[in-house]
């Protein structure tokens, strides 16, 4: 379903507008990084067109005129397909594609492609299937005028339907047997997220921008083997590992697909099932990319995706990555937002640091309760064994003495049996 011919490296023509209150940097960095895309996705530029306008134009997205400019710049360049950095509606494409004589394609298939490059699970391959019908459904088209249109002629009248509505009948068919078979693969996900839920693992999620370097901490962290790549969305499968932290106490830590700005709509909603380990974390570490143009703007699309999947109440920890080649900006960030830390993932300069910060956020996020326990309560002991870290047990005559650390939840459950909070 690749919208970008692989056979061979297609050139590309990138277009950039814009709009009111952005600025033509903004744009030009949003290009930048539309090149990298599309170089991901196996293809090269050849050339660029910007623009600047009050609004886009509704029939071309960049109005007539400049589409016929394009259009001589393609020529120009023997370019195989132009590529938009904002989403063109169904129309948009269909009559730029009349005026170029070649394919528009936007920012969001760009993406798809991508992700359907690097999908390797089932439930990956399902998730941007799904994302890429989607996407297509409202762009659907017919395949020629004896296939699109119904028969008029005597002894053919009838009923009948069109080729489009055929296709679009088995698109809506294709997508709701995926819908199903993500159904069920969610229900498998939960049970396992269950499972580990019932082992009182605190869990934290690393997230970031794509190619922050995020797989690369993982396998440091626990030489976990995930495929840490320089380019974009090199991960699209979680990964998750047990890490021992210096404090001694174990957590799970989950790698997750790289975040972007302008991520495709329909890409949130099918990996929303993906994403609900993010979501139900008790603590992300956000990894931000210091030798990145602009940082913060990274930062920004990571909290609107995170806003997006229902995370943005998750504490989160800065991570400022790659200080081995932006030292200085890497400090400067650390600076800027107290409490965060600065590390490499390639060389391991400041893991410790960032270790004992996932453990002080962590601890901070419980308490150590002290709970008083009839022996004739053995359940309760089990379970403050099972759902809590137990530091201490003094033995009485009557009772147990149980000094736990536990989250809140935990702390509530056990209310009945609780002495004094003693942090």
């Amino acid at each position: 379903m690749s919208l970008i011919e692989r056979s061979f490296r297609e050139k590309i023509v990138l277009v950039g507008v814009t709009v009111p209150p952005g600025s033509e940097r903004d744009t030009e960095m949003h290009l930048d990084e539309l090149s990298l895309l599309v170089d991901t996705a196996g293809a090269d530029e050849a050339g660029r067109v910007l623009q600047r306008r009050d609004h886009p134009d509704p029939a071309t997205f960049i109005g007539r005129g400049k589409a016929e400019q394009l259009r001589e710049v393609s020529l120009a360049l023997d370019a195989d397909t132009v590529v938009f950095d904002d989403e063109l509606s169904p129309a948009q494409s269909r009559n730029l594609e009349k005026i170029l004589g070649r394919t528009a394609i936007d920012r969001t298939a760009v993406i798809l492609d991508i992700f359907a490059q690097n999908a390797r699970t089932q439930e990956g391959k399902a998730q941007v299937e799904l994302a890429q019908l989607r996407y297509r459904l409202p762009r659907l088209r017919g395949r020629g005028h004896q296939l699109s249109q119904q028969a008029g002629g005597i002894g053919t009248r009838g009923p009948g339907e069109t080729q489009l509505e055929v296709d679009r009948r088995r698109l809506l068919q294709r997508m709701n047997r995926l819908e199903r078979d993500l159904a069920r693969l969610t229900e498998q996900r939960r049970l396992q997220r269950k499972s580990r839920r019932r082992s009182r693992l605190a869990t934290v999620s690393l997230v970031g921008y794509t190619n922050a370097g995020k797989s690369t901490l993982l396998n440091h962290l626990t030489d976990a083997g995930v495929v840490a790549e320089n380019r974009l969305f090199a991960t699209l499968d979680p990964r998750t590992r047990r890490l021992e932290l210096p404090g001694g106490e174990s957590v799970l830590v989950s790698d997750t697909v790289g975040f972007v700005r302008k991520l495709p709509h329909q890409l949130v909603e099918a990996f929303r099932s993906t994403l609900e380990v993010v979501s139900e974390s008790d603590l992300l570490v956000h990894v931000v990319d210091s030798s990145s143009p602009d940082p913060e703007l990274q930062i920004d699309a990571v909290r609107s995706v995170l806003a997006e999947i229902g995370a943005s109440q998750v504490t989160e920890l800065l991570a400022f990555n790659k200080s081995d080649i932006a030292p200085g900006q890497a400090r400067r960030l650390a600076d800027r937002n107290p409490g965060s830390v600065v590390l490499s993932a390639a060389t391991g300069l400041g893991i410790d640091d960032l270790l004992v910060a996932v453990g002080d956020r962590l601890r901070a996020l419980s308490a150590v309760v002290e709970m008083r326990v009839p022996y004739g309560r053995g359940d309760v002991i089990a379970a403050a064994h099972r759902e809590g870290e137990v530091l201490s047990e003094i033995y009485h005559d009557a009772y147990v003495t149980l000094k736990v650390r536990v989250d809140q939840a935990g702390a509530a459950r056990f209310k009945d049996f609780v002495a004094e909070p003693l942090t």
